[in-house]
């Protein structure tokens, strides 16, 4: 089954306990945030802890209701233009949000994760693959229907050889 539009939407606003996300790509090309990016690249930043909005609401009310969003972003270095606007524009502010983010830097290593798709957990139960072209333009969101144990364990390598994302970016400046 793939979800857009209100399905989409709802899996955030009815998960139980825990949404969890990973991401392998080095580059989203989502035209919602096209003008942004470019701001970005010609210099403009914003303070991280100003940033009030719909996404950074509905974190901060899951956090006080005890239900938990994590990501963990696999990245090789140097990180893309892209990487360095997601960092400072999005994932600064959501994490001071409240959200559980993770960098796994695989520049120096084997992926532990090769061959892994993005996707999206939910209360550890339901996955939702996140197809993309090669370039990052997003193809849909597909339910998946079989066993979720492989992604369960694809969330336990990737939180165990991530760093918190506060930690990844000491120094970077973004």
């Amino acid at each position: 089954m793939l979800l857009a539009g209100e399905q989409w939407a709802a899996r955030f606003e009815d998960f139980r306990t825990e949404a969890w996300r990973l991401e392998t790509l080095p580059q989203y090309l989502m035209p919602q945030e096209a003008e942004e990016l470019a701001a970005f690249s010609s210099g403009v930043r914003i303070d991280p802890g100003t940033v009030s909005n719909e996404y950074t609401d509905r974190l901060r009310r899951q956090v006080a209701e005890g239900r938990l969003q994590g990501r963990v972003h696999v990245v090789t270095r140097p990180l893309s233009e892209y990487l360095l606007f997601e960092f400072s524009q999005y994932y600064a502010p959501h994490a001071l949000a409240g959200e559980q983010i993770r960098v796994l830097d695989v520049t120096d290593r084997p992926n532990p994760l090769e061959g892994a798709q993005d996707f999206w957990m939910f209360d550890r139960s339901e996955v939702v693959l996140m197809n993309y072209h090669p370039d990052g333009r997003q193809i849909s969101r597909e339910v998946y229907e079989g066993d979720v144990a492989p992604f369960l364990e694809y969330q336990r390598i990737a939180v165990r050889e991530s760093v918190p994302f506060e930690e990844y970016v000491k120094g970077l400046d973004l």
